[in-house]
């Protein structure tokens, strides 16, 4: 009896015991909440030289494959499309023009994308009907895109929800042609120059009412060169004042200043992500610019080395 008395005493005490470890061990595993994590990149063409490789190795998740993990980690991941992605329209600009494959969004849906800069010097390289054909593919790929638009009925602003913080997307191009603009009736980009820019800075201002932070990319400066240029300058700091949180900017091909100016922060070129440019070694890098928040605060902003391979995939050294 005592002997039995003592086994159940004791199978009594192992659970007493076992629970409460095991509510110790539940309050030592609840994980703190992590921080929201934006990425940024810069230019990403998908013909030429790109598509070459990957139709070689057949495989259109090709450019992004070691990448793609640390996109995955991320909330939410923007970058510049630098060529359109249509098998429509007939060459519009010059030898320099780009038009991808439609199967090359395979590559962007697998690399995590969720907005896109249509906005940019190689928009129309094969005219009005290959950029909307491009829009649409886009759009039926649930790939978001900013800086274009079917028509001036869209809203230039994209919204995006990420665990209850509003973050606000807006896109400008200075390089290209302003009879590229939308208007009522004609698919267009978002053009600007010194003549609107008063008038754009007053929509940045408003819109940046509306959502807890505010991007804005442009797509400006001079071609291979390391320093932003007054345009530049003067938008992105203009931006800054009017309310945007982010200032985006891409076009130079190679890497520019980052620089924090006053309660923002300026990119004035992430260089080239997904390139074909191996004549330089400043044009086979670029930088993805990584964003926490926290309780809708901005807590670290930090640039990431990117590096493009001979094959022409984005790498991240020592990753």
């Amino acid at each position: 009896v005592i002997l039995g008395g003592s086994i159940i005493f004791w199978f009594g005490l192992f659970a007493t015991q076992n629970s409460s470890y095991l509510t110790i061990k539940k309050k030592e595993i609840q994980k703190e909440p992590e921080p929201l994590v934006l990425l940024f990149v810069g230019d990403i063409m998908l013909d030429r030289g790109v598509e070459f490789y990957i139709k070689k190795h057949n495989d259109w998740r090709w450019p992004f494959l070691q990448v793609s993990d640390m996109l995955s980690e991320a909330d939410l991941v923007f970058g510049n499309l630098e060529s359109p992605i249509s098998d429509k329209g007939e060459v519009a600009g010059s030898i320099y023009s780009f038009r991808a494959d439609p199967e090359s969004i395979e590559g962007l849906v697998y690399a995590g994308f969720d907005v896109l800069s249509v906005s940019n010097n190689h928009s129309f390289d094969y005219g009005v009907e290959a950029f909307q054909d491009t829009l649409s593919r886009l759009k039926g790929q649930n790939l978001a895109y900013i800086g274009g638009a079917f028509s001036n009925d869209e809203d230039s602003l994209l919204i995006k929800e990420v665990d209850g913080t509003s973050i606000g997307f807006l896109a400008y191009t200075n390089s290209g042609s302003p009879s590229w603009q939308v208007t009522d009736s004609v698919p267009g980009i978002s053009w600007i120059d010194d003549s609107n820019m008063e008038e754009i800075l007053k929509d940045i201002q408003k819109k940046s009412n509306e959502v807890d932070f505010l991007v804005v990319s442009i797509h400006a400066g001079v071609e291979y060169q390391t320093e932003p240029n007054e345009f530049q300058k003067t938008f992105s700091r203009s931006a800054i004042d009017s309310g945007a949180t982010f200032v985006i900017g891409h076009h130079p091909h190679v890497i520019q200043a980052i620089e924090q100016y006053r309660n923002g922060w300026i990119a004035y070129s992430l260089g080239n992500f997904i390139f074909d440019q191996p004549f330089s070694e400043d044009t086979m890098e670029g930088l993805m610019l990584k964003v926490e928040f926290e309780d809708k605060e901005v807590i670290s902003v930090t640039p990431i080395e990117i590096k493009i391979n001979e094959d022409f995939q984005a790498f991240i050294p020592n990753y």
